[in-house]
């Protein structure tokens, strides 16, 4: 019997082996496939976000800026923002939700978000929307954007009205600007 299980030793050290390898590459595909940590962009301190909030998500928006012709307090007629109508992308380009009036954000994980705007300083491009610090004023769902407190809108291109005539004659008439723009969504830091 001794001889028997001697020649077993070697099976067995090869077994102990390949389960440590086997555990290791576990916990190192595991470590991969956690989703990578959002570094905050590089932001005027105007729409800096409050100490304690980390990023948690970023989205590319590429859609519409919608104006209504109107006419203001003092009786001139300007290009008034309804709100915005945009796909709401990740940084695979996949969909994963959309931006509207509100305005809101609602991902296809079913959470949703609505904010106000606490600050804005100018694009960098001129003819483009500025960018901006959005306070949420409510949060539903329990997605991604459950926690979220805060959005920085940031790398603008386009969404200004165009050109168009806004005056008596075209009350209440619609315009859509082309805009692109990033979306970084900040919660409490954990």
């Amino acid at each position: 019997m001794p001889v028997l299980e001697e020649s077993f030793l070697p099976v067995r050290w090869l077994m102990f082996k390949l389960m440590i390898v086997l555990v290791g590459s576990l916990a190192a595909m595991a470590q991969t496939s956690a989703p990578p940590k959002e570094a905050a962009p590089d932001v005027p301190d105007a729409i800096a976000v409050p100490a304690g909030l980390t990023p948690v998500l970023f989205v590319h928006a590429k859609g519409s800026q919608v104006y209504a012709c109107q006419a203001g307090a003092d009786g001139k007629f300007a290009w008034t923002l309804k709100g915005p109508e945009a796909e709401l992308r990740d940084r695979s380009d996949k969909v994963i939700g959309q931006h509207s009036a509100g305005p809101t954000w609602k991902l296809k994980d079913g959470s949703e978000v609505t904010g106000k705007a606490a600050a804005h300083v100018d694009s960098l491009d001129a003819d483009s929307i500025p960018w901006l610090l959005v306070n949420v004023v409510s949060n539903s769902g329990k997605g991604q954007l459950a926690k979220v407190t805060a959005i920085q809108r940031v790398h603008t291109h386009g969404g200004k009205p165009g050109g168009e005539a806004c005056d008596e004659a075209h009350k209440d008439a619609e315009t859509k600007s082309n805009y692109t723009a990033d979306y970084f969504f900040f919660a409490p830091a954990r």
